[in-house]
């Protein structure tokens, strides 16, 4: 069984997000070893100068380089990734495993995305769509995403 981390940068706050995203943790239980991650977003000023946000993203990448679990497949989410179709996410998820990788951590960045070193050392970067997304969305269209992907391997007519 795959153990399966999302690391995220900021924190639930809506309960429809926790309700929604508890749910996906529910299901997915049964498919995988699930840990979610919440690191605290760096605070910006209402209109940030670039070095302020690029200061905040070096310090947001510190934090989550502590966290990252050792070994295994780091998949960044970010607009400028892959975009993969459902059955594609669930080929590749099944690819890793067969390489041994029984270990996938997926980060999603705070409102401000992702410092570059980290996208740098993801095994696979990551789009939901070219669309933006507010990263507590996010968290819950990957979680769905996860639990589509170990349903298709599955044979399940969830997918249909």
């Amino acid at each position: 069984m795959q153990k399966v981390t999302v690391l995220c940068v900021g924190k639930l706050k809506e309960r429809f997000y926790i309700d929604a995203a508890a749910e996906y943790a529910k299901r997915l239980s049964r498919h995988c070893r699930l840990e979610i991650l919440e690191l605290p977003e760096q605070r910006l000023p209402e209109d940030p100068t670039p070095g302020e946000v690029s200061a905040a993203l070096e310090r947001e990448a510190a934090a989550v380089r502590e966290k990252l679990p050792r070994g295994g497949a780091l998949v960044a989410l970010c607009v400028e990734g892959k975009m993969l179709s459902s059955p594609e996410l669930a080929k590749r998820l099944m690819d890793f495993g067969l390489a041994g990788q029984s270990q996938l951590t997926f980060l999603i960045g705070g409102s401000v995305g992702l410092h570059p070193s980290l996208k740098a050392q993801a095994d696979l970067r990551l789009s939901m769509s070219p669309m933006t997304f507010p990263h507590h969305l996010a968290r819950v269209m990957l979680l769905e995403q996860l639990y589509r992907a170990y349903q298709i391997q599955a044979g399940s007519r969830y997918h249909k």
